[in-house]
Protein backbone atom coordinates (compact mmCIF):
# COMPACT_ATOMS: atom_id res chain seq x y z
CA UNK A 1 0.00 0.00 0.00
CA UNK A 2 1.41 3.41 -1.09
CA UNK A 3 -0.17 6.45 0.75
CA UNK A 4 1.09 10.35 0.24
CA UNK A 5 0.75 12.25 3.31
CA UNK A 6 0.74 15.99 3.17
CA UNK A 7 1.13 18.47 5.65
CA UNK A 8 2.32 22.42 6.62
CA UNK A 9 5.00 21.05 8.90
CA UNK A 10 6.84 17.59 9.78
CA UNK A 11 9.34 17.49 12.47
CA UNK A 12 12.22 17.73 12.36
CA UNK A 13 12.24 20.11 9.32
CA UNK A 14 9.53 22.26 10.24
CA UNK A 15 7.24 22.69 13.96
CA UNK A 16 4.91 25.03 15.44
CA UNK A 17 3.14 22.50 17.50
CA UNK A 18 1.68 19.08 17.80
CA UNK A 19 0.65 18.86 14.09
CA UNK A 20 4.57 18.54 13.69
CA UNK A 21 5.30 15.93 16.08
CA UNK A 22 2.30 13.93 14.57
CA UNK A 23 3.64 14.22 10.86
CA UNK A 24 7.05 13.07 11.68
CA UNK A 25 6.54 10.66 13.88
CA UNK A 26 3.18 8.58 12.10
CA UNK A 27 4.67 7.58 8.81
CA UNK A 28 7.88 6.13 10.83
CA UNK A 29 5.38 4.28 12.73
CA UNK A 30 3.23 2.89 9.50
CA UNK A 31 6.59 2.11 7.54
CA UNK A 32 6.86 -0.77 10.46
CA UNK A 33 3.75 -1.93 9.34
CA UNK A 34 4.93 -2.11 5.37
CA UNK A 35 3.00 0.99 4.34
CA UNK A 36 5.21 2.76 1.84
CA UNK A 37 5.02 6.39 2.77
CA UNK A 38 5.46 9.65 0.30
CA UNK A 39 4.90 12.76 2.47
CA UNK A 40 5.07 15.88 1.08
CA UNK A 41 6.21 19.66 3.08
CA UNK A 42 6.73 23.28 2.12
CA UNK A 43 10.66 24.09 1.95
CA UNK A 44 10.66 26.62 4.07
CA UNK A 45 13.72 28.66 5.57
CA UNK A 46 14.75 26.93 8.49
CA UNK A 47 14.05 23.62 6.85
CA UNK A 48 17.58 22.53 7.31
CA UNK A 49 20.56 23.77 8.30
CA UNK A 50 22.57 21.42 6.00
CA UNK A 51 21.28 20.27 2.84
CA UNK A 52 23.64 17.66 1.59
CA UNK A 53 21.43 15.10 2.61
CA UNK A 54 18.91 16.68 -0.43
CA UNK A 55 18.50 15.59 -4.13
CA UNK A 56 16.45 17.21 -6.86
CA UNK A 57 13.38 14.93 -7.34
CA UNK A 58 12.08 17.58 -9.49
CA UNK A 59 11.83 21.40 -10.53
CA UNK A 60 11.37 22.76 -7.17
CA UNK A 61 11.40 19.77 -5.54
CA UNK A 62 13.74 18.18 -3.15
CA UNK A 63 13.93 14.60 -1.75
CA UNK A 64 15.45 13.01 1.60
CA UNK A 65 14.61 9.76 3.13
CA UNK A 66 14.09 9.44 6.79
CA UNK A 67 13.65 5.56 8.66
CA UNK A 68 14.46 3.11 6.06
CA UNK A 69 11.66 4.57 3.07
CA UNK A 70 9.70 7.41 4.35
CA UNK A 71 10.86 9.75 1.33
CA UNK A 72 10.04 13.54 2.30
CA UNK A 73 9.09 15.69 -0.79
CA UNK A 74 9.97 19.31 -0.38
CA UNK A 75 8.16 21.79 -2.35
CA UNK A 76 10.50 25.13 -2.94
CA UNK A 77 8.98 28.34 -3.61
CA UNK A 78 11.18 31.28 -1.85
CA UNK A 79 8.75 33.77 -2.26
CA UNK A 80 6.03 32.15 -0.42
CA UNK A 81 7.99 30.03 1.88
CA UNK A 82 11.58 31.74 2.23
CA UNK A 83 10.20 33.88 5.18
CA UNK A 84 10.51 33.80 9.02
CA UNK A 85 7.68 32.09 9.77
CA UNK A 86 5.21 29.22 8.93
CA UNK A 87 2.12 31.19 9.09
CA UNK A 88 2.63 34.25 9.66
CA UNK A 89 4.94 36.85 12.28
CA UNK A 90 4.34 38.83 15.41
CA UNK A 91 1.58 41.07 13.63
CA UNK A 92 -0.37 38.12 12.08
CA UNK A 93 -0.97 35.80 9.48
CA UNK A 94 0.50 35.73 6.64
CA UNK A 95 -1.85 37.85 4.22
CA UNK A 96 -1.22 35.82 1.14
CA UNK A 97 -1.54 32.25 3.02
CA UNK A 98 -4.67 30.85 0.84
CA UNK A 99 -2.10 31.84 -2.04
CA UNK A 100 0.59 29.81 -0.24
CA UNK A 101 -1.22 26.80 0.53
CA UNK A 102 -2.89 26.41 -2.51
CA UNK A 103 0.77 26.59 -4.40
CA UNK A 104 1.57 23.56 -2.16
CA UNK A 105 -1.80 21.23 -2.46
CA UNK A 106 -1.27 21.76 -6.48
CA UNK A 107 2.21 21.02 -6.54
CA UNK A 108 1.38 18.26 -3.99
CA UNK A 109 -0.72 16.57 -7.01
CA UNK A 110 1.44 17.81 -10.18
CA UNK A 111 3.94 15.82 -8.30
CA UNK A 112 2.31 12.47 -7.38
CA UNK A 113 1.62 12.41 -11.18
CA UNK A 114 4.83 13.37 -12.67
CA UNK A 115 7.30 11.35 -10.21
CA UNK A 116 5.01 8.11 -10.85
CA UNK A 117 4.15 7.39 -7.26
CA UNK A 118 1.47 5.19 -7.51
CA UNK A 119 -0.30 6.18 -4.48
CA UNK A 120 -3.43 4.39 -3.38
CA UNK A 121 -4.57 7.05 -0.87
CA UNK A 122 -3.46 10.92 0.02
CA UNK A 123 -3.83 11.62 3.62
CA UNK A 124 -4.18 15.31 3.96
CA UNK A 125 -3.72 17.72 7.76
CA UNK A 126 -6.04 20.47 8.54
CA UNK A 127 -6.80 23.17 6.40
CA UNK A 128 -3.27 23.86 5.12
CA UNK A 129 -3.98 20.80 2.97
CA UNK A 130 -7.85 20.68 3.12
CA UNK A 131 -7.50 21.67 -0.85
CA UNK A 132 -5.63 18.96 -1.91
CA UNK A 133 -9.47 16.37 -2.18
CA UNK A 134 -11.01 19.21 -3.70
CA UNK A 135 -8.48 19.97 -6.52
CA UNK A 136 -8.58 16.26 -6.73
CA UNK A 137 -12.19 15.62 -7.88
CA UNK A 138 -12.19 18.83 -9.34
CA UNK A 139 -9.06 19.82 -11.36
CA UNK A 140 -7.19 16.65 -11.46
CA UNK A 141 -10.35 13.70 -11.62
CA UNK A 142 -9.50 12.85 -15.03
CA UNK A 143 -5.77 11.81 -14.29
CA UNK A 144 -5.08 8.30 -14.65
CA UNK A 145 -2.98 8.61 -11.80
CA UNK A 146 -5.79 9.57 -9.84
CA UNK A 147 -8.81 7.60 -10.57
CA UNK A 148 -8.48 5.22 -7.81
CA UNK A 149 -7.45 7.12 -4.80
CA UNK A 150 -9.27 7.67 -1.90
CA UNK A 151 -8.57 11.16 0.15
CA UNK A 152 -8.52 11.61 4.40
CA UNK A 153 -8.42 14.68 5.88
CA UNK A 154 -7.12 14.72 9.39
CA UNK A 155 -8.39 17.37 12.00
CA UNK A 156 -5.91 18.41 14.24
CA UNK A 157 -7.73 21.67 16.02
CA UNK A 158 -10.82 22.08 14.54
CA UNK A 159 -10.70 25.47 16.16
CA UNK A 160 -8.32 26.55 13.05
CA UNK A 161 -9.93 26.18 9.64
CA UNK A 162 -8.20 28.13 7.20
CA UNK A 163 -11.58 30.93 6.46
CA UNK A 164 -10.63 34.01 3.95
CA UNK A 165 -12.68 36.21 1.99
CA UNK A 166 -14.95 35.60 -0.48
CA UNK A 167 -12.60 36.60 -3.67
CA UNK A 168 -10.21 34.00 -3.02
CA UNK A 169 -12.58 31.62 -4.49
CA UNK A 170 -11.63 32.85 -7.70
CA UNK A 171 -8.14 31.71 -7.86
CA UNK A 172 -9.00 28.19 -8.47
CA UNK A 173 -8.32 27.51 -11.73
CA UNK A 174 -11.22 25.51 -12.24
CA UNK A 175 -15.30 26.41 -12.59
CA UNK A 176 -16.67 26.34 -9.04
CA UNK A 177 -20.16 24.81 -9.14
CA UNK A 178 -22.97 26.02 -7.26
CA UNK A 179 -23.19 23.32 -4.87
CA UNK A 180 -18.88 23.44 -4.38
CA UNK A 181 -19.61 27.20 -3.60
CA UNK A 182 -21.92 26.17 -0.81
CA UNK A 183 -19.40 24.18 0.64
CA UNK A 184 -16.77 26.80 0.49
CA UNK A 185 -19.03 29.59 1.92
CA UNK A 186 -19.04 30.18 5.66
CA UNK A 187 -20.83 33.10 7.02
CA UNK A 188 -19.87 35.66 4.24
CA UNK A 189 -16.49 34.02 3.78
CA UNK A 190 -14.58 31.10 2.29
CA UNK A 191 -13.16 28.03 4.92
CA UNK A 192 -10.68 25.53 3.57
CA UNK A 193 -11.31 22.83 6.03
CA UNK A 194 -15.05 23.00 5.47
CA UNK A 195 -14.71 22.63 1.79
CA UNK A 196 -12.05 19.65 2.50
CA UNK A 197 -14.45 18.24 4.68
CA UNK A 198 -17.45 17.91 2.20
CA UNK A 199 -14.79 16.38 -0.56
CA UNK A 200 -12.79 13.95 1.25
CA UNK A 201 -13.92 10.18 1.62
CA UNK A 202 -12.45 10.12 5.37
CA UNK A 203 -12.43 12.32 7.94
CA UNK A 204 -10.32 11.73 10.88
CA UNK A 205 -9.39 13.66 14.39
CA UNK A 206 -6.61 12.84 16.90
CA UNK A 207 -8.93 11.53 19.39
CA UNK A 208 -12.35 9.14 19.70
CA UNK A 209 -13.70 11.99 22.56
CA UNK A 210 -12.43 14.61 20.37
CA UNK A 211 -14.31 13.60 17.15
CA UNK A 212 -17.56 13.19 19.28
CA UNK A 213 -17.64 16.89 20.84
CA UNK A 214 -16.72 18.08 17.60
CA UNK A 215 -20.26 17.16 16.40
CA UNK A 216 -21.83 19.04 19.36
CA UNK A 217 -22.69 23.12 18.92
CA UNK A 218 -20.08 23.58 21.98
CA UNK A 219 -17.11 22.17 20.48
CA UNK A 220 -17.56 22.08 17.25
CA UNK A 221 -16.81 25.71 15.80
CA UNK A 222 -19.76 26.60 13.43
CA UNK A 223 -19.20 23.04 11.81
CA UNK A 224 -21.22 20.32 14.04
CA UNK A 225 -23.93 20.19 11.34
CA UNK A 226 -21.62 19.23 8.50
CA UNK A 227 -19.72 16.87 11.21
CA UNK A 228 -22.39 15.45 12.49
CA UNK A 229 -23.75 14.67 8.64
CA UNK A 230 -20.35 12.88 7.91
CA UNK A 231 -20.63 10.88 11.25
CA UNK A 232 -20.32 8.04 9.31
CA UNK A 233 -17.16 8.75 7.63
CA UNK A 234 -15.86 10.30 10.80
CA UNK A 235 -13.56 8.53 13.52
CA UNK A 236 -11.05 9.83 16.12
CA UNK A 237 -7.85 7.88 16.00
CA UNK A 238 -5.77 8.96 19.35
CA UNK A 239 -2.36 9.98 18.56
CA UNK A 240 0.43 8.16 19.99
CA UNK A 241 3.94 9.56 21.33
CA UNK A 242 7.68 9.00 20.36
CA UNK A 243 9.18 6.60 23.44
CA UNK A 244 12.19 7.16 20.98
CA UNK A 245 12.26 10.77 22.24
CA UNK A 246 10.71 11.06 25.44
CA UNK A 247 12.35 8.00 27.61
CA UNK A 248 13.52 9.09 31.24
CA UNK A 249 15.64 6.06 30.71
CA UNK A 250 17.99 7.23 27.92
CA UNK A 251 16.59 10.95 27.94
CA UNK A 252 19.92 12.61 26.66
CA UNK A 253 18.59 16.23 27.90
CA UNK A 254 18.63 14.88 31.30
CA UNK A 255 21.61 15.11 33.64
CA UNK A 256 20.33 12.46 35.51
CA UNK A 257 18.44 9.76 33.47
CA UNK A 258 15.80 7.72 35.65
CA UNK A 259 16.91 4.74 37.25
CA UNK A 260 14.82 1.88 36.59
CA UNK A 261 15.54 0.08 39.94
CA UNK A 262 14.74 3.70 42.09
CA UNK A 263 12.53 5.72 39.97
CA UNK A 264 10.78 7.82 42.66
CA UNK A 265 14.88 8.36 44.16
CA UNK A 266 15.31 9.30 40.18
CA UNK A 267 12.52 11.84 40.01
CA UNK A 268 13.63 13.65 43.18
CA UNK A 269 16.97 14.02 41.86
CA UNK A 270 15.80 15.95 38.78
CA UNK A 271 13.47 17.53 41.02
CA UNK A 272 16.13 19.16 42.89
CA UNK A 273 18.10 20.04 39.64
CA UNK A 274 14.99 21.72 38.38
CA UNK A 275 14.11 24.03 41.65
CA UNK A 276 17.68 24.79 42.20
CA UNK A 277 17.75 25.76 38.19
CA UNK A 278 14.58 28.37 38.53
CA UNK A 279 15.76 29.07 42.16
CA UNK A 280 12.90 27.67 44.04
CA UNK A 281 13.37 26.29 47.62
CA UNK A 282 14.27 22.60 47.67
CA UNK A 283 11.80 20.93 50.34
CA UNK A 284 11.24 17.43 49.71
CA UNK A 285 7.55 18.16 51.76
CA UNK A 286 6.52 20.01 48.78
CA UNK A 287 4.76 18.88 45.89
CA UNK A 288 6.36 20.74 42.20
CA UNK A 289 3.87 21.06 39.66
CA UNK A 290 4.89 21.68 36.32
CA UNK A 291 3.58 22.74 32.92
CA UNK A 292 4.84 23.14 29.70
CA UNK A 293 2.69 24.82 27.00
CA UNK A 294 1.22 27.65 25.25
CA UNK A 295 -0.26 30.51 27.29
CA UNK A 296 -3.61 30.84 26.05
CA UNK A 297 -6.94 30.71 27.20
CA UNK A 298 -7.79 27.70 25.40
CA UNK A 299 -4.59 25.83 27.18
CA UNK A 300 -6.71 26.96 30.60
CA UNK A 301 -4.34 29.65 31.62
CA UNK A 302 -6.86 31.82 33.27
CA UNK A 303 -7.68 28.92 36.11
CA UNK A 304 -3.91 28.66 36.44
CA UNK A 305 -3.69 32.36 37.32
CA UNK A 306 -6.72 32.32 39.65
CA UNK A 307 -4.91 29.58 41.70
CA UNK A 308 -1.81 31.15 41.73
CA UNK A 309 -3.40 34.52 42.90
CA UNK A 310 -3.71 32.67 46.04
CA UNK A 311 -0.55 30.87 46.00
CA UNK A 312 0.34 31.32 49.62
CA UNK A 313 -2.54 29.31 50.25
CA UNK A 314 -0.82 26.41 48.84
CA UNK A 315 2.05 24.44 50.12
CA UNK A 316 3.09 24.12 46.94
CA UNK A 317 5.43 25.10 44.07
CA UNK A 318 4.34 25.32 40.21
CA UNK A 319 6.93 25.79 37.30
CA UNK A 320 5.63 27.34 33.61
CA UNK A 321 7.46 27.31 30.47
CA UNK A 322 5.56 28.66 27.21
CA UNK A 323 4.83 32.14 24.68
CA UNK A 324 1.79 33.21 24.42
CA UNK A 325 -0.93 35.90 25.59
CA UNK A 326 1.17 38.70 26.61
CA UNK A 327 -1.63 39.67 29.07
CA UNK A 328 -0.67 36.12 30.90
CA UNK A 329 3.13 36.90 30.77
CA UNK A 330 2.75 40.57 32.65
CA UNK A 331 0.41 38.64 35.26
CA UNK A 332 2.86 35.58 35.85
CA UNK A 333 5.67 38.02 36.03
CA UNK A 334 3.52 39.89 38.61
CA UNK A 335 3.06 36.69 40.51
CA UNK A 336 6.35 35.59 40.05
CA UNK A 337 7.75 38.81 41.93
CA UNK A 338 5.24 38.04 44.95
CA UNK A 339 6.26 34.62 45.26
CA UNK A 340 9.74 33.84 44.22
CA UNK A 341 10.47 31.17 45.84
CA UNK A 342 7.11 29.37 44.63
CA UNK A 343 6.54 30.08 41.45
CA UNK A 344 9.16 29.80 38.41
CA UNK A 345 8.58 30.55 34.80
CA UNK A 346 10.45 30.31 31.32
CA UNK A 347 8.98 32.63 28.62
CA UNK A 348 10.61 30.85 25.76
CA UNK A 349 10.79 27.32 24.01
CA UNK A 350 13.63 25.36 25.56
CA UNK A 351 13.44 22.21 24.62
CA UNK A 352 16.14 20.38 27.41
CA UNK A 353 14.16 22.50 30.62
CA UNK A 354 11.10 21.22 29.04
CA UNK A 355 12.54 17.35 29.51
CA UNK A 356 13.46 18.61 32.88
CA UNK A 357 10.12 19.88 33.59
CA UNK A 358 8.66 16.46 32.51
CA UNK A 359 10.89 14.93 34.58
CA UNK A 360 11.53 16.84 37.84
CA UNK A 361 7.67 17.64 38.79
CA UNK A 362 5.84 15.51 40.72
CA UNK A 363 2.22 16.75 38.82
CA UNK A 364 1.42 18.79 35.57
CA UNK A 365 -1.30 21.18 34.74
CA UNK A 366 -3.35 20.79 32.09
CA UNK A 367 -6.41 22.28 32.83
CA UNK A 368 -7.39 22.96 28.95
CA UNK A 369 -10.56 24.64 27.74
CA UNK A 370 -10.97 21.99 25.30
CA UNK A 371 -8.22 19.54 24.04
CA UNK A 372 -8.27 18.03 20.47
CA UNK A 373 -6.02 14.99 21.76
CA UNK A 374 -3.28 16.53 23.69
CA UNK A 375 0.70 14.88 23.97
CA UNK A 376 1.92 16.54 27.16
CA UNK A 377 -0.27 14.35 29.47
CA UNK A 378 1.38 10.89 27.63
CA UNK A 379 4.72 12.52 27.96
CA UNK A 380 3.67 13.27 31.73
CA UNK A 381 2.82 9.80 32.35
CA UNK A 382 5.66 8.09 30.67
CA UNK A 383 7.94 10.37 33.34
CA UNK A 384 5.80 9.28 36.01
CA UNK A 385 4.19 12.94 36.67
CA UNK A 386 0.55 12.75 36.85
CA UNK A 387 -1.43 15.06 34.95
CA UNK A 388 -3.88 16.64 36.29
CA UNK A 389 -6.56 17.65 33.24
CA UNK A 390 -9.48 18.76 32.62
CA UNK A 391 -12.45 16.38 31.30
CA UNK A 392 -12.53 16.80 27.84
CA UNK A 393 -11.09 15.50 24.19
CA UNK A 394 -7.98 13.39 24.39
CA UNK A 395 -7.58 13.74 27.96
CA UNK A 396 -10.67 11.82 28.56
CA UNK A 397 -9.30 9.11 26.27
CA UNK A 398 -6.00 8.86 27.98
CA UNK A 399 -6.02 9.96 31.81
CA UNK A 400 -8.41 7.71 33.94
CA UNK A 401 -9.17 9.53 37.28
CA UNK A 402 -6.84 7.74 40.46
CA UNK A 403 -9.07 5.74 42.78
CA UNK A 404 -7.53 5.55 46.52
CA UNK A 405 -9.17 2.48 47.05
CA UNK A 406 -8.79 0.28 43.69
CA UNK A 407 -5.73 2.03 43.69
CA UNK A 408 -6.65 1.87 39.65
CA UNK A 409 -6.26 5.26 37.30
CA UNK A 410 -3.61 7.28 36.58
CA UNK A 411 -4.06 11.03 36.89
CA UNK A 412 -6.45 13.89 38.49
CA UNK A 413 -9.45 14.93 36.38
CA UNK A 414 -12.11 17.59 37.68
CA UNK A 415 -15.28 17.36 35.58
CA UNK A 416 -15.93 21.25 35.53
CA UNK A 417 -14.09 24.12 34.06
CA UNK A 418 -14.20 26.42 36.90
CA UNK A 419 -12.26 27.76 39.86
CA UNK A 420 -13.31 25.41 42.52
CA UNK A 421 -12.85 22.40 40.91
CA UNK A 422 -9.51 23.02 39.70
CA UNK A 423 -8.34 23.89 43.47
CA UNK A 424 -10.32 21.00 44.87
CA UNK A 425 -8.06 18.84 41.99
CA UNK A 426 -5.07 20.76 43.12
CA UNK A 427 -5.97 19.77 47.28
CA UNK A 428 -6.49 15.62 45.88
CA UNK A 429 -2.99 16.19 44.60
CA UNK A 430 -1.67 17.32 47.62
CA UNK A 431 -3.11 14.55 49.65
CA UNK A 432 -2.11 11.78 47.29
CA UNK A 433 1.29 13.89 47.39
CA UNK A 434 1.42 13.40 51.53
CA UNK A 435 0.55 9.59 51.40
CA UNK A 436 3.68 7.60 50.10
CA UNK A 437 2.44 4.62 49.88
CA UNK A 438 -0.73 6.18 47.57
CA UNK A 439 1.78 8.46 45.40
CA UNK A 440 4.12 5.01 44.69
CA UNK A 441 1.37 3.23 43.39
CA UNK A 442 -0.02 6.08 41.69
CA UNK A 443 3.67 6.74 39.66
CA UNK A 444 3.82 3.10 38.58
CA UNK A 445 0.09 3.39 37.07
CA UNK A 446 1.01 6.10 35.23
CA UNK A 447 4.82 4.73 33.87
CA UNK A 448 3.07 1.39 33.04
CA UNK A 449 0.59 3.64 30.51
CA UNK A 450 0.88 3.06 27.05
CA UNK A 451 0.39 5.55 23.92
CA UNK A 452 3.17 4.00 21.56
CA UNK A 453 2.94 5.07 18.28
CA UNK A 454 2.47 1.37 16.72
CA UNK A 455 -1.20 1.71 18.11
CA UNK A 456 -2.64 4.43 16.38
CA UNK A 457 -0.50 3.44 13.15
CA UNK A 458 -2.33 -0.09 13.17
CA UNK A 459 -5.87 1.41 13.66
CA UNK A 460 -5.09 4.03 10.46
CA UNK A 461 -3.64 1.01 8.35
CA UNK A 462 -6.73 -0.55 9.13
CA UNK A 463 -8.91 2.55 7.90
CA UNK A 464 -6.57 2.76 4.77
CA UNK A 465 -7.42 -1.02 4.14
CA UNK A 466 -11.43 -0.32 4.99
CA UNK A 467 -11.20 2.47 2.55
CA UNK A 468 -9.58 0.97 -0.33
CA UNK A 469 -11.82 -2.32 -0.21
CA UNK A 470 -15.23 -1.00 -0.31
CA UNK A 471 -13.77 1.34 -3.20
CA UNK A 472 -12.60 -2.34 -4.76
CA UNK A 473 -15.93 -3.29 -4.34
CA UNK A 474 -18.08 -0.64 -5.77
Amino acid sequence: MNVAFCSSELFPFSKTGGLADVCGALPLALERLDIKISAFVPMYRHSFDDKSSLTEAAPNCFKTTIGETVDIYFIKNDAYYDRVGIYGEQFGDYPDNFERYLYFCESVLTLINQLGLGVDMIHCHDWQTALVPVLLRHKYNNYVAFQHVKTILTIHNLAFQGIFPLEKVRRLEFNVSQELYQQFEFYGQINLLKAGMCQCDEITTVSPQYAQEIQTQQYGCGLHQLLTERRESLVGILNGIDYSIWDPFKDVYLENPFDKDHIVDSKTINKNLIQRKLKLNEDPRVPLFGFVGRLTHQKGIDLILDMLADLDHYNIQVILQGIGNTFYMNKLNELAGRFPEKLGLCFEFDEQLAHQIYAGSDFFLMPSNFEPCGLSQMIALKYGTIPIVYKTGGLVDTIQPFDPGSKNGNGIVFDEHHRKKFEEAIQAAQGFYGDQTLMNRLIQNALASDFDWKHSAQAYKDLYQCLLSASQEI
